[in-house]
């Protein structure tokens, strides 16, 4: 008697369907994780032009419209608008992977709060992003 050794068809199918559930699982955890990623950046670029924005002020006293007077370079996809009066300054900071309604917005001082999306920054200083 031949002794085959090797897997049967039903047996190779089980395994294909279990892979295929756990990536049915795991895909929209990724998906998710990387958006918080996204969400990340923008936080992190409008609170680092906030700081740009104050220093700049405490040499020139007034704010600054353009990015590269005060030295701000973006992260990657990430853009960000800065409009600014002698009296205060505010930005939006959106994500080229997501919608132009979802972002993050920032303000400080005598300046109208940016909206981006549903979110408005609710204290001068505060950043709000729409995830």
């Amino acid at each position: 008697m031949i002794d085959k050794k090797g897997f049967t068809l039903i047996e190779l199918l089980i395994v294909l369907v279990i892979i295929g559930i756990l990536a049915a699982i795991a895909i929209p955890q990724f998906s998710a994780t990387r958006e918080k990623a996204y969400f990340a950046a923008m936080k992190s670029d409008v609170r680092n032009l906030a700081a740009q924005q104050e220093l700049y002020y405490a040499t020139n006293y007034a704010y600054s419209n353009s990015l590269t007077d005060l030295g701000f370079v973006a992260s990657e996809a990430v853009n960000v608008t800065a409009t600014a009066t002698r009296a205060g300054w505010s930005a939006v900071a959106t994500h080229d992977a997501l919608s132009d309604a979802e972002g993050c917005a920032i303000d400080y001082g005598d300046i109208a709060a940016p909206t981006i999306g549903t979110a408005t920054p609710e204290a001068e200083g505060h950043v709000a992003c729409t995830g």
